[in-house]
């Protein structure tokens, strides 16, 4: 069951899902409009290793935009710092940013309960499109969650993304033991 734009908001106001900037022309009927925050990074290596710890460089989005390019990974990053108490969110990419090539997430599209921070974009695209900051990224979805948690995220010993910044957080597969 996904929650729709009023339990959405009385989530909002107990406290349990938190957004900001929040801005009530950006909730759908059951989800809410993420954006493009103003920092982009990409991997300094061609290569990258999972079991070492590849580092990213950061550069800003310019005013007048950027333009991505296929066959380069990128990291970005939503102007929206969230948490969320009792739900667990799913973040998807927009129609309309689809129908223009762009994808957001390779894998991770879930959060968990307890997460806090903006979320990483792991963004790819089919064909060279020029992106803004600002722009509307993705969607924030929530599920409910059936019975009670042991461990929120941000109360694990090993989360790794627990507090992300403002600013795309590389891989940090390498603090796993395999």
């Amino acid at each position: 069951m996904i929650l729709s734009d009023t339990r959405i908001l009385e989530e909002i106001e107990k406290g349990t899902i938190k957004i900001v900037p929040y801005d009530r022309e950006c909730l759908g009927s059951n989800s809410y409009d993420v954006h493009l925050g103003k920092t982009l990074a990409t991997y300094k290596e061609h290569q990258i290793d999972a079991k070492k710890h590849n580092r990213i460089e950061y550069f800003e989005i310019p005013d007048d935009g950027i333009v991505l390019y296929p066959h380069i990974f990128y990291l970005g990053v939503t102007e929206e710092y969230t948490e969320t108490h009792a739900h667990v969110p799913f973040l998807e990419g927009k129609s309309s940013t689809g129908r223009l090539g762009i994808a957001i997430h390779a894998t991770a599209g879930k959060g968990d309960v307890g997460f806090f921070g903006n979320w990483t974009l792991e963004i790819a695209v089919k064909q060279p499109v020029k992106v803004y900051k600002g722009m509307p990224i993705g969607q924030l979805i929530y599920f409910p969650v059936e019975g009670p948690i042991e461990i929120a995220y941000n109360q694990k010993k090993k989360s790794k993304y627990s507090n992300q910044p403002d600013q795309p957080v590389e891989s940090m597969m390498w603090r796993n033991h395999f």
